[in-house]
């Protein structure tokens, strides 16, 4: 990676910063810390501070046979009401008869059934009770660095100035806090750990607490057990254990250790045996450390990953970068210009990203890592018809590669299931998930037809195991990834079937993700055939599959098969009003602003509508987003951020971007589908989810940089496209560390809206075709050269 220099990072003040004047009131304007396992949320209270634990593991419920067994025997009938224009009826018979037969799951309350629910692990309370702990404060700061992963709280109280530092390090799995006060003897509190249910803590030894208990297994039992301890290590002062209370009085330098395990076996992380022991183990093995050697191993743990990326837009005023995070969100939203935020708002992703999302770990789920409740919302899942997809978005062009296998393991878990599933209601080979899943194996269809009926989940999974190569090359890993996306492709090779009006080949039963459509009689209904996301999807993966299959010199007939059958799919089109079709018949709209906009998928992020190769699929997106409008919800805005991105339309991408930061309010969570950014930089659904975050982040890039691979045959090379979509708003910048389609990483520098230079690296010997507007060069590299262009895109030397 020659373009990314070790552990060097430098950014303008306000890019790596996001601060807060005052200490959080709730969960959404706290702090998130975070290992990929463990995460954090610091409030920062003076006098009683509230730390929100959380372990990836803390998943209630257990496996279960969601599949309804027959459920195939309905098949024949949904399909002949369909052909036959009667939606409303089949829609009535896959409720009745082609649903999950498990329960708690699309509703959003999986905490007490098999199906599960993402928990809270616990709170950790710290009541600062030294003489004058409840006098005025002055000078309060409370804030997050993002260039270390550190957060920080400092102010200053009866004439003491204390500081307050926590992190959350993967290298010793733990979380560590540091408390300083410059006079002596001048810290003092009690420390207690507790969680809404199902938990008791008691001491552990003279120096710590340990809570332990039992999740719901759903069935009335137990099922994942769990634990967390907090150990006190202090130089100075007294310390004792009371009534479950940790008490230390007179210190002047404090470090809390905080460790926690699960014993959840799943598809990834530890497969802890004892949780308890396992969470001793950890808080004995990070206490043995000094403070400075746990800081600086995390720092470099989380350097090599942050980074890889540079970026600066220019024009950071020091006035602005200067005030707390929320007033520049609100500033923004009132037209003030802070490129500085943007960039703020892109390192954040990626650092939430690396904060909750490790090798080997669990993937990021609907709130990333972290939360605080018992029934989280919408069971704190893993979504699949947009959610978990958009939370690794900025993986691979944001250089973080590595951080993509904890989805890779999670798709290649529902195998099995989803084999399963795939007879049980299809009669099919291969394997399905349909809309939602747990750490159980759920790949059942949803409770509702009105969104759980979605089958293309598993399709959109693959897309990623297919991108990942195009990004890398990594031969070892497509014949690990091949299989997998096989088995999807047998799946929708049998799924299919042909409608009788063009002769095309459909998915049925099918939806366009959550929508409604109404029918020439008036009837609303949600399932339908071969919607446009559904062909998208489907014909990605065929062509994906048929094309591993060539370069690893596999399975000839399949080759064959796939590239037939994906000519014969039905095609994206246009409709009589000049937008793209989301259906197959041009229904009418009971929502025309719907927050999903499958359709387009093709557009992004999948690649078969470009303004170049297909203008006029692109010119009826365009029309189709304009119909769509600017509002929605945070992932929402994010998705269409990136849609016109694609379309190089870098103002319209920004006017998005800045309705997708606008200050998320109390208000907000009463308007639902309203979007928005909380004050610490979450997302607003409402309420939170974290896939707009990384949704936003990808945006980013899209606007700065966007690749194609190299087609099938080989008949062109790559193409890097160059500030494709770059907004008036930023008419200088410089980023570095980009990843672009083909194994290649970028750097560049523009002023006054035009690009000054690049330079392209690339680890392997493939050509690419370089653009920026209507300039282009044809590059070849020998492996681990570094190509240096001007503004004409001439080789220059340096």
């Amino acid at each position: 990676m020659a373009l990314a220099p070790g552990l060097l990072h430098a950014t303008a003040p306000g890019e790596d910063m996001a601060w807060f004047d005052a200490p959080a009131e709730r969960f959404t304007e706290s702090s998130p810390i975070g290992n990929g396992r463990l995460g954090a949320m610091i409030f920062g209270g003076v006098t009683d501070e509230r730390i929100v634990l959380n372990e990836s593991g803390m998943w209630s419920g257990s496996k279960q046979d969601a599949d309804r067994q027959g459920a195939s025997a309905a098949l024949p009938e949904i399909r002949r009401l369909l052909l036959a224009g009667q939606n409303a009826e089949a829609e009535k018979l896959v409720n009745a008869s082609f649903t999950s037969a498990g329960k708690g799951s699309g509703n959003g309350v999986g905490s007490k059934v098999p199906y599960g629910c993402y928990q809270v692990l616990g709170n950790l309370h710290l009541k600062f009770v030294q003489d004058g702990a409840g006098a005025p404060t002055t000078n309060y700061r409370r804030e997050l660095d993002l260039s270390n992963a550190v957060s920080r709280i400092t102010y200053e109280q009866n004439g003491v100035h204390f500081t307050r530092e926590a992190f959350a390090s993967a290298p010793d799995q733990a979380i560590v806090i540091r408390l300083r006060a410059d006079k002596p003897g001048r810290i003092s509190l009690d420390a207690t750990l507790d969680r809404p249910e199902r938990a008791t803590t008691a001491p552990e030894g003279a120096n710590a607490l340990l809570m332990t208990g039992a999740l719901s297994d759903g069935k009335g039992g137990e099922g994942v057990h769990f634990a967390a301890g907090v150990r006190v290590l202090a130089q100075s002062g007294s310390l004792k254990i009371d009534h479950g209370i940790l008490q230390l009085r007179g210190a002047s330098d404090a470090i809390l250790i905080i460790t926690a395990a699960t014993d959840i076996h799943t598809f990834a992380g530890r497969n802890t045996v004892d949780a308890k022991k396992a969470a001793l183990a950890d808080l004995a093995s990070a206490g043995a450390k000094s403070y400075g050697a746990l800081l600086a191993t995390h720092i470099a743990d989380y350097q090599k990953y942050y980074n890889r990326v540079d970026l600066d837009l220019g024009g950071a005023s020091p006035d602005e970068t200067a005030k707390p995070t929320p007033q520049r969100l609100a500033m923004l939203a009132k037209g003030i210009p802070d490129p500085a935020l943007t960039v703020l708002y892109f390192n954040f992703g990626r650092y939430l990203l690396i904060s909750s999302s490790r090798p080997d770990g669990l993937p990021a789920n609907l709130q990333g890592l972290w939360a605080e409740e018992v029934q989280t919302p919408w069971n704190g899942d893993w979504h699949l018809n947009i959610n978990v997809e958009m939370n690794y978005w900025p993986a691979e062009v944001c250089n973080l590669p590595e951080l993509h296998q904890p989805l890779f393991a999670l798709i290649a878990s529902l195998q099995e299931p989803g084999a399963k599933t795939a007879r049980e209601y299809y009669n099919a080979r291969g394997w399905v998930a349909h809309v939602i899943t747990n750490p159980w194996g759920f790949t059942s269809p949803g409770e509702s037809a009105s969104w759980g009926a979605t089958s293309s989940g598993s399709a959109w999974l693959c897309e990623h195991l297919w991108d990942h190569y195009l990004f890398t090359g990594d031969r070892q890993f497509l014949a690990w990834t091949y299989p997998i996306m096989k088995g999807s492709a047998l799946f929708y090779l049998d799924m299919l079937i042909e409608e009788p009006k063009h002769h095309w080949l459909v998915t049925a039963p099918s939806n366009s993700p959550e929508n409604t459509f109404i029918m020439a009689d008036g009837t609303k209904a949600h399932i339908c055939l071969g919607s446009t996301a559904d062909m998208q999807l489907v014909r990605y993966l065929f062509s994906a599959c048929a094309e591993a299959a060539h370069i690893l010199g596999v399975d000839p007939d399949l080759q064959t098969e796939l590239t037939a059958k994906r000519a014969q799919l039905a095609p994206t089109r246009i409709g009589s009003d000049g937008r793209v079709m989301e259906w197959l018949e041009e229904y009418g709209e009971a929502d025309p602003h719907h927050r999903h906009v499958a359709h387009l998928w093709g557009l992004y992020p999948g690649n078969e509508i470009t303004p170049d190769a297909t203008p006029g699929l692109a010119a009826a997106a365009r029309k189709t987003l304009d119909a769509r409008g600017d509002a929605g919800t945070g992932w929402g805005l994010a998705f269409k951020t990136a849609l016109w991105a694609r379309l190089g339309d870098g103002n319209r991408a920004y006017t998005l971007l800045r309705e997708h930061l606008k200050p998320a309010t109390l208000e907000t969570a009463t308007q639902q589908w309203s979007g928005g950014t909380y004050p610490n930089l979450f997302d607003a659904h409402p309420p939170f989810q974290i896939d707009g975050d990384f949704g936003g982040t990808a945006a980013i890039a899209e606007m700065l940089l966007q690749s194609r691979a190299a087609p099938p045959d080989q008949s062109k090379p790559a193409e890097i496209l160059l500030l494709p979509a770059l907004p008036d708003a930023w008419p200088e910048g410089s980023l570095r560390g980009l990843r672009a389609r083909g194994d290649f990483e970028v750097a560049l520098n523009w002023k006054d809206g035009h690009l000054i230079s690049a330079s392209i690296h690339s680890d392997s010997d493939n050509p690419v075709r370089v653009s920026y507007h209507d300039q282009a060069a044809n590059l070849v590299f020998k492996p681990g050269q570094t190509i240096h262009l001007d503004a004409q895109l001439h080789s220059v030397k340096q």
